[in-house]
């Protein structure tokens, strides 16, 4: 955790108490102790620094472990996010590990669709419970040590979505289509490192040729990493950071 960061029902008059991961990571990894300054901010608010007023061991109950009492300062605007994805997901696993990633690296709002191979079965993980997406947001964004939680819209219309909302929803985006069969070189190319990147990352194996054409129609310009087949999670944080414009 190179930032802990709070709900904001955490912070009252100035103060957060919390237990779990995170007051195992200030007692037992950063041996914290009254006074010491911890790295600190607010979920979609801003950052800043906490000042520790206890260290406590809880011995009793489920919840045994250790609490935390900090005093809060945040006065300093995180990180913003750069881009926002259309995901054609991967199976479950995958996409567990993949989401903190993306939260860490920027991604802003995060669109899960439907294409032709994405495993039916996806629609009815347990991941999509926003309980269950939503700590490894929070994890990938204390990694990085920013705040801005990432939006995951469902959308498991792809044709549906390009057609009816997709212009609403993004209507200034420079948009990218990752796509292994896209020549590396030449006329089709990254786009400039300036504005927001739209970017729209295929399922294990690939967009199918009719999705990349649909995709084209809307404005996507395809680009390859090269012509290796990658993972969807390799592919999407090998993109992010090719075309990052921080």
């Amino acid at each position: 955790m190179n930032r802990i960061l709070f709900e904001k029902g955490e912070i009252r008059s100035g103060v957060a108490v919390f237990g779990g991961a995170r007051a195992a990571h200030v007692a037992e990894v950063l041996h914290g102790e009254p006074g010491q300054i911890l790295k600190t901010g607010e979920i979609d608010g801003r950052i800043g620094t906490s000042v520790i007023e206890s260290v406590e061991r809880t011995d009793d109950g489920p919840d045994a472990g250790y609490r935390v009492t900090v005093r809060v300062s945040h006065g300093e605007d995180a990180l913003p996010s750069w881009c926002d994805i259309i995901l054609a997901p991967p199976r479950p696993r995958a996409f567990k590990r993949l989401l903190p990633q993306l939260a860490a690296m920027g991604a802003g709002t995060v669109v899960l669709t439907g294409a032709k191979k994405v495993e039916k079965d996806f629609w009815g993980a347990t991941v999509l419970k926003e309980e269950n997406w939503r700590p490894l947001c929070i994890e990938g964004l204390m990694q990085a040590g920013t705040s801005e939680m990432p939006k995951i819209v469902l959308r498991r219309g792809f044709r549906a979505f390009l057609r009816d909302e997709l212009d609403a929803m993004f209507p200034t985006a420079n948009r990218v289509v990752a796509h292994p069969y896209a020549a590396p070189e030449g006329a089709e190319t990254a786009p400039a490192a300036s504005g927001r990147l739209l970017l729209a990352i295929g399922p294990e194996g690939g967009w199918d040729d009719g999705e990349v054409a649909a995709l084209r129609e809307k404005g996507f310009r395809p680009y390859s990493l090269g012509k290796r087949i990658l993972r969807t999670d390799t592919a999407a944080v090998a993109l992010m950071s090719k075309l990052c414009n921080e």
